[in-house]
């Protein structure tokens, strides 16, 4: 009798390790996002943005270009501080000249410790969560309450988190790009006078082989 108890307990807990049952197997794991934040400091100077200063804000119109993120933010000190005012507005202009477009740069204030303490500039960015699997584990051979593993799906979800280039394409699929009008035309034109409105097939004759089927 002691025996049987002692082998029960080293059973371990069922497959899926009890708790509350997710609605699907497939959706114990799921692609899950987390807010993060890319932003500069920016010192104020009576005579403007310094070198290094424009050089730091073009780099970072260029991540906001790759992340896609829907604002750039431009916080200065509040306190009315004219030099910390003006460089805030030089720092519009500059992102502008960088590229950013003009109606997705938004200037605000917040309170600062000192009316010329430095400009922030930045926008919030989103990182795909990769789960963390394998830190627990059920016995795999319990399956009697008839739900999925811990452990089912995490891997897959991982690989997925660590290799999506755009987490934001998580949260929603992208908007449709324009089709190419110029190519359409093209092909349109091509149909009405009745010509081939397929792409010239290369010659390929001397160039390589392809191997007849065995009869």
């Amino acid at each position: 009798m002691l025996g049987g108890l002692a082998l029960a307990g080293c059973m371990g807990g069922p497959a899926s390790l009890g708790g509350e049952p997710p609605l699907t197997p497939t959706s114990r794991y799921t692609l899950q996002v987390e807010p993060g934040l890319d932003r500069i400091a920016l010192a104020v100077h009576e005579t403007g943005l310094s070198t290094n200063q424009q050089s730091a804000l073009a780099a970072l119109v260029s991540r906001f270009a790759v992340e896609g993120a829907p604002v750039l933010v431009i916080e200065a000190p509040s306190g009315g501080d004219p030099a910390a005012t003006r460089a805030a507005w030089d720092v519009k202009a500059a992102l502008v000249a960088a590229g950013a477009p003009d109606g997705r740069v938004r200037m605000a204030s917040y309170a600062g410790p000192d009316p010329r303490a430095p400009v922030l500039v930045g926008f919030e960015t989103v990182r795909a969560v990769v789960p963390q699997c394998g830190t627990e584990w059920g016995n795999l051979g319990r399956t009697g309450d008839n739900q999925s593993a811990s452990n089912f799906g995490c891997a897959v979800n991982a690989n997925l988190a660590a290799q999506i280039a755009n987490p934001r394409d998580i949260i929603a699929p992208r908007e449709m790009t324009s089709g190419d009008a110029g190519r359409r035309a093209v092909v349109f034109d091509a149909w009405r006078k009745g010509e081939p409105t397929a792409a010239e097939r290369e010659d390929l004759v001397g160039r390589t082989r392809i191997s007849r089927a065995v009869d």
